[in-house]
């Protein structure tokens, strides 16, 4: 009778009770997919920008956030630096698919790509990629 109540093999068992350290299991897909190059827009009208800007580097990811109350865009996409400071917009001609997507759900986020003072304006060029 004791042979039907004990399993033989309990590596399930041992898997439900965190003890499956023998037994691999597969990892979730998960791959950023670049979308599209731009820039970010607006840099000129960020105070402190200026102090800003040496902190910004090449590579740097950037988080991405909707902003459909924005007066001037419904289709605003803020974009941030990983310590939350807002550093502009993706532009207007450019955010129709992407405010779409992040409406949808989808996770957007950008890196720096290059960085240039052009006069007063720092051009910090992005890429934008899908977390799917």
């Amino acid at each position: 009778m004791k042979e039907l109540i004990t399993p033989k093999d309990t590596n399930l068992v041992h898997l439900l009770h965190g003890k499956g350290d023998d037994i691999s299991l597969p990892m979730p897909f998960e791959k950023d997919i670049f979308l599209f190059a731009t820039y970010v827009a607006g840099t000129n009208y960020i105070e402190g920008i200026d102090e800003l800007a040496p902190h910004l580097s090449i590579g740097d990811k950037l988080t991405f956030f909707r902003e459909p109350e924005n007066t001037y865009d419904k289709r605003a996409i803020v974009i941030k630096n990983s310590d939350g400071v807002k550093l502009g917009y993706v532009p207007k001609k450019d955010n129709l698919i992407f405010s779409r997507l992040m409406d949808a759900g989808k996770l957007l986020f950008g890196k720096i790509d290059a960085k240039e003072w052009q006069g007063n304006w720092l051009k910090l060029d992005i890429k934008i990629y899908l977390h799917e």
